[in-house]
């Protein structure tokens, strides 16, 4: 009976263990942390778009070279995309060759947090944000100097801001891109409108296509008979046009008597 007895204490230390949040050792497991900005999934949907809530809240991996902050021309920061915290500097930005945006470092130390991955059955050191605890990805120890480590980041899970001068130069590139495309669309316009009137006048007005239209063709019989209208007036035209001979005069009878 005492190997029965033993058995049901175990058992019961472990069920003990397991409601109370502890392990078996009487070692406190560890809880999760505690997060400054804290929203549910509807609202993060609300907020976020569908791929944005799949990295960020379901720590799904986009490919490789499909972000869009693979390569970034310019300064800025990088904020997480939920929260808006600061976490990442282009100055701690290098290029990797991994398809994802890498950094040597955060921003500061306590913007980022760590803890462990075995989803794909290796340890990993997952990074996520401090505030909210979004996913951003993943932190090797194979980076550049000084940190040696390399910050291996989802671009869906972050936001680039850039700072006030490289603002400007893209905003005076897009206004400068905005004008040529304003010149090219008038200048089209206008040989558009110069096309069209030259072909205009070109093409002949309907009353004359109607008069050209209503003409009888040479050698034919209509033409024949205008022809031989237009002959016999023209004679009757002649004669008529003749001057009458002048009328004779008549001789007056003396009267008789008169001499």
């Amino acid at each position: 009976m005492k190997p029965y007895f033993a058995c049901l204490a175990i058992a019961c230390t472990l069920t003990l263990a397991y409601f109370s949040g502890g392990s078996a050792d009487g070692k406190q497991a560890p809880q999760p942390k505690q997060r400054k900005v804290v929203k549910t999934d509807q609202e993060w949907l609300k907020q976020l778009s569908q791929d944005q809530f799949l990295v960020t809240r379901r720590k799904v991996t986009e490919p490789p070279f499909s972000g869009q902050y693979v390569h970034v021309k310019g300064k800025g920061v990088f904020e997480c995309v939920c929260c808006g915290a600061e976490l990442f500097n282009t100055a701690a930005k290098f290029d990797s060759g991994t398809g994802w945006p890498s950094f040597f470092r955060p921003a500061a130390a306590n913007r980022v947090d760590r803890q462990m991955d075995y989803s794909d059955g290796s340890p990993r050191i997952e990074v996520v944000c401090n505030e909210c605890g979004a996913h951003l990805g993943h932190v090797f120890d194979d980076g550049p100097a000084p940190t040696g480590l390399r910050f291996c980041i989802n671009s869906l899970s972050l936001k680039f801001v850039p700072d006030a001068k490289t603002k400007a130069a893209a905003t005076k590139k897009t206004k400068a891109k905005t004008t040529k495309n304003t010149k090219v669309a008038k200048n089209t316009t206008g040989k558009n409108a110069k096309s069209n009137s030259t072909a205009s006048t070109a093409q002949p007005t309907p009353k004359a296509e109607s008069a050209a239209n209503d003409a009888p063709a040479a050698g034919s019989d209509s033409a024949k008979t205008d022809a031989s209208k237009a002959e016999s007036a023209s004679a009757e035209g002649d004669s008529s046009a003749k001057p009458a001979p002048p009328a004779k005069a008549k001789k007056t009878a003396k009267p008789e008597g008169d001499e």
